[in-house]
């Protein structure tokens, strides 16, 4: 359990540092490199990749145009949909940002054996497996009793989107569970 709450300190630690020093939330960053590398998509395609829901990504993406790091733009083609581009002062925010925590971990997780790597990857979807299925038991509870809010999740450890990590940890959707929203996704609403 020591090790749990080492890896939940060191995001938090993470998370604060990256706000104070930079202005930005983690899902902010997240967004800008996706923008960075996806520039000019529509607001469906980021949530896909950085598995958050639409109408996070809309929150967030709000933040991010009144700073002036974003913009939005309608298609020619199809004018209900909303493309969105990382603007010169977005690109600038980004050559100072420091990497992701989860950048640093697959870096260092790059460099060991490949049984290593394999075994701790192992280890940490079960972990998400095992936290996952409590997560759905609380939202259960929660419903009953009335309350929303959920455990948190180091499932954005081992990301589908970064290399040499297994997606076999992602639950398979399931239409009957509603999606409530993370620490982080409520947290970034209030900012």
């Amino acid at each position: 359990m020591r090790a749990l709450r080492r890896i939940g300190r060191a995001i938090e630690l993470h998370s604060h540092a990256l706000a104070n020093r930079y202005g930005l939330t983690v899902p902010q960053l997240a967004l800008l490199k996706q923008l960075a590398v996806r520039d000019g998509v529509p607001i469906g395609e980021l949530t896909r990749h950085i598995h958050l829901s639409q109408a996070t990504v809309t929150g967030i993406l709000d933040r991010l145009q009144r700073r002036g790091l974003i913009n939005r733009r309608r298609g020619e083609a199809d004018k209900r949909k909303v493309y969105i581009h990382l603007t010169n002062p977005g690109r600038e925010a980004l050559r100072t940002a420091p990497p992701l925590l989860h950048e640093h971990f697959t870096a260092a997780l790059g460099k060991l054996q490949d049984w290593e790597q394999t075994q701790i990857l192992s280890v940490l979807q079960r972990v998400v497996s095992m936290m996952e299925t409590r997560r759905f038991e609380a939202a259960a509870v929660d419903t009953a009793v009335g309350h929303g809010d959920e455990p948190a999740s180091f499932a954005g450890l081992v990301s589908a989107d970064t290399p040499g990590t297994s997606s076999a940890s992602d639950p398979p959707p399931d239409d009957r569970t509603p999606e409530a929203p993370s620490r982080t996704e409520r947290r970034e609403t209030n900012l």
